[in-house]
């Protein structure tokens, strides 16, 4: 299983597109997201948030710091609109 710290490239990993949601709907689909993701078996995802005001950047960083599933996540490097996610398959 590949670990957040490896990810280079995000063409191959699942992707949810936040644009044009509002904070509270943001929310819902993003622990939605997470949800489908453990379901299947997929340790690392790409929430895409965009860069904008920066609402639905802090919306999914507060969600996923409460989410018990997530292990790690951070502002992809190469895309400050996207973040990637890791979360525990164990749990």
């Amino acid at each position: 299983m590949m670990h957040i710290d490896e990810v280079i490239y995000i063409d191959n990993l699942p992707k949810i597109d936040l644009h044009g949601e509002n904070s509270e709907t943001a929310r819902v689909l993003i622990n939605d997201f997470i949800n489908d993701n453990y379901k299947q078996k997929n340790n690392l995802f790409c929430i895409v948030h965009g860069i904008g005001s920066g609402l639905l950047r802090t919306t999914t960083s507060d969600t996923l710091r409460k989410n018990k599933k997530v292990i790690a996540y951070k502002t992809y490097y190469y895309n400050q609109g996207c973040t990637l996610v890791e979360i525990n398959l164990d749990k």
